[in-house]
């Protein structure tokens, strides 16, 4: 694509990744500045005051999640939640056995866990597989955790990559018939959709809801063997180390109450504009593959791959027309290297985009971006020698 055809108008449309903070986490941010700072562990008032931001924002999430407060852990990100959750997991069941269950289009972040346990703790990862939908099959899954030496089960509460939403109640109440603690990965449905019932384990990343970048949230039930990767620590009751950035801390509470309380309308919103997508593509682009669940599925977010167009050189000719979405894995998109959902899935993984909504998403981009889309992929093609489509 000529630098003529480049555009100063900028659509982000990865909110899969991270979503813009929230307007009302710039508001607590520079609120708990103020009276943030001090160390929430000591005993003198500056100190106290500290301690009631953080017990008010342990709350909020408590309340969002359905859990107790002080089933509530801080930590540093949502990958390292995730690690948290997987190998403390493991760790807290070493006596029931080594095995760990979980689905095949997993976030990476658990799969590298996984791999870690399996290579440091001599431990076995069981990966269960999916449907050309990306969802994984109950029966199969409740077969799996039966199995002896089960320590720990993992399923994702929607995919980030394709936005099926996984049966994960179902899955729960297998997984407790086997006497088998199940973690959810519940990242990209936290503030968006309910939380589902039955897990042992939750994780969530603040800057997918709106929230800054550098906040991960670890919720472990009461009752659940849980054992910390990391040496003795007396900070969050020794589930994560090290003091807190308690001003981040308090921005993702705030700006999770406020987008949960709205998300039953930006649902509705955002489910239109992606059907939206999801019809047009298809009826306007040749050789295209629309994937993921068409109708139990993320509100926010489409993925779609074109036959004879290269991800990368996509999603370069759709930045220099404005648009930010993901090509190639979501979580390999530095390197573009196959996508282990899409691959799973045994769908269509050339030219593939992710084009993900958030709350600033205006169907006046959305117009633009199917507008404009054709035309691009039909560019390409071009450019690779491929015509006549």
């Amino acid at each position: 694509m000529s630098d003529a055809r480049e555009t100063s108008v900028r659509t982000y449309f990865d909110a899969a990744t991270a979503v813009p903070l929230h307007p009302v986490a710039k508001q607590a941010f520079g609120a708990a500045l103020d009276d943030g700072w001090a160390d929430p562990a000591r005993l003198y008032t500056e100190a106290r005051r500290a301690g009631q931001l953080l017990d008010a924002a342990r709350a909020v999430v408590a309340e969002v999640v359905g859990a107790r407060a002080d089933e509530v852990t801080f930590c540093a990100n949502g990958s390292m939640a995730a690690h948290l959750a997987v190998l403390g997991g493991l760790a807290g069941r070493r006596r029931a056995g080594s095995v760990f269950v979980h689905s095949a289009v997993e976030h990476s972040a658990l799969l590298h866990a996984a791999e870690q346990h399996v290579a440091g703790a001599a431990g076995t990862a069981v990966p269960v597989g999916v449907d050309r939908a990306g969802r994984v099959s109950t029966s199969a899954f409740a077969d799996a955790v039966r199995a002896p030496g089960v320590a720990l089960a993992a399923l994702m509460s929607a995919n980030h990559e394709v936005g099926t939403v996984q049966p994960v109640s179902e899955v729960a109440a297998a997984c407790a018939s086997a006497g088998v603690p199940l973690y959810v990965d519940a990242a990209q449905t936290l503030g968006r959709a309910p939380v589902p019932t039955g897990w042992s384990l939750l994780t969530g990343s603040a800057r997918k809801w709106g929230g800054p970048a550098g906040v991960g949230v670890l919720v472990v039930r009461t009752g659940t063997r849980w054992t910390s990767p990391y040496p003795a620590d007396e900070r969050e009751r020794g589930r994560f180390p090290g003091a807190q950035n308690l001003p981040a801390i308090v921005a993702a509470a705030a700006s999770l109450r406020a987008v949960h309380a709205v998300a039953a309308t930006e649902d509705a919103r955002l489910r239109a504009l992606v059907d939206r997508i999801r019809s047009h593509v298809a009826a306007t682009v040749p050789d295209v593959e629309v994937v993921g669940d068409p109708v139990d599925r993320l509100p926010n977010l489409v993925t779609f791959s074109c036959l004879y167009v290269d991800g990368e050189a996509l999603l370069h000719a759709l930045d220099a027309r404005g648009f930010a979405v993901s090509s190639g894995s979501s979580c390999t998109s530095s390197t573009l290297s196959p996508s282990h959902v899409l691959e799973a899935m045994g769908v269509l993984s050339h030219g593939n985009v992710r084009v993900s909504l958030h709350a600033g998403t205006t169907e006046a981009e959305v117009e633009r971006f199917l507008a404009e889309l054709p035309t691009i992929v039909a560019d390409l093609r071009a450019i690779a020698g491929v015509t006549g489509l």
